[in-house]
């Protein structure tokens, strides 16, 4: 491309203006189609920003740069692709990813493997397809939960209730917990038992300790293993035993309760947890993932 300076005019003048607006360095009632002071001053200012020579046109290496720091959340279609897409709007992408508990591996701006992977993660816990393809589904789903992550750093250290500061959250909200296999049942009652324990009038139970069939009040919990089917479209969180589990569920639940019949997946590791024996691991499981979904109900 030529290069843009001092005086000159045009539409391409304005394009340039019009994302140094964007970006918070030029006020709107400059974009004139006229690279004058003001304009000159705001590509300086740019350079410094983005550790780039000192100039005060638009070059190559100037306009690439102001190019991807215009980008926005939701400008584009985002995928793996070689070479990658970066700019802002992946920054922003991963940033949103990070705060929800989907670390993608830092906010380089750079959309590589590791946010494929977190981008995966996210759509198929919000119920999503999970083709690592951010596109409209996704960004609407993001933008609806903008209040647990705009301004909010990525994988912050989560709440843990415990269980006797939790009465109030089981005792609030209707879950059915339940499983398809003898393990996955075992947690499921598991989680109730402690529930009951904890406070006798919980609403948090299991299948098998209901007295009636569950109602449309009732979130439903299944609890999987890997590779187990889902219902079509509901929320699957995959278990952890770090502070990202919390977050994953809280999105994980706006997202199941957003449907009818309200339900979402946990899918454990498999059968073991470390070197326990099965029923250690049935009880490991249950203890950290009710204490993770207080959390994020509370």
């Amino acid at each position: 491309m030529e290069t843009i300076k001092r005086n000159d005019t045009g539409v391409a003048v304005e394009d340039v203006q019009q994302r140094l607006a964007t970006i918070g360095l030029l006020a709107s009632d400059a974009v004139t189609g006229t690279f004058d002071d003001a304009t000159a001053a705001a590509v300086a200012a740019f350079c410094k920003q983005e550790d780039l020579p000192a100039v005060e046109e638009v070059d190559d290496k100037v306009w690439a740069a102001l190019v991807d720091a215009s980008y926005s959340l939701g400008d584009r279609t985002l995928y793996l692709r070689m070479p990658y897409f970066h700019g802002n709007d992946v920054a922003e992408l991963q940033r949103a990813l990070g705060a929800l508990g989907f670390a993608c591996g830092g906010d380089d701006g750079i959309f590589g493997a590791y946010t494929e992977d977190a981008l995966r993660t996210f759509q198929m816990n919000m119920g999503l397809p999970s083709d690592g393809i951010a596109g409209a589904y996704t960004y609407a789903a993001l933008r609806n939960l903008h209040h647990s992550w705009e301004g909010k750093e990525a994988m912050r250290e989560g709440a843990h209730l415990g269980f006797a500061r939790a009465a109030t959250v089981l005792e609030d909200n209707a879950l059915c917990l339940f499983g398809t296999d003898q393990f996955t049942r075992s947690v499921a009652s598991r989680m109730s038992n402690l529930a009951l324990a904890t406070s006798p009038t919980s609403k948090i139970l299991s299948a098998d300790s209901l007295l009636t069939a569950p109602d449309d009040r009732m979130l439903m919990v299944h609890i999987v293993l890997p590779d187990e089917p889902t219902a079509e479209n509901a929320p699957r969180v995959a278990y952890s035993d770090d502070d990202s589990l919390v977050l994953r569920l809280k999105s994980a639940l706006s997202a199941a309760r957003a449907t009818k019949p309200a339900r979402l997946a946990v899918e454990l590791p498999g059968t073991m947890w470390e070197d326990a024996g099965e029923g250690r691991s049935a009880q490991h499981f249950a203890i950290t993932l009710l204490d993770a979904i207080c959390s994020a109900l509370s």
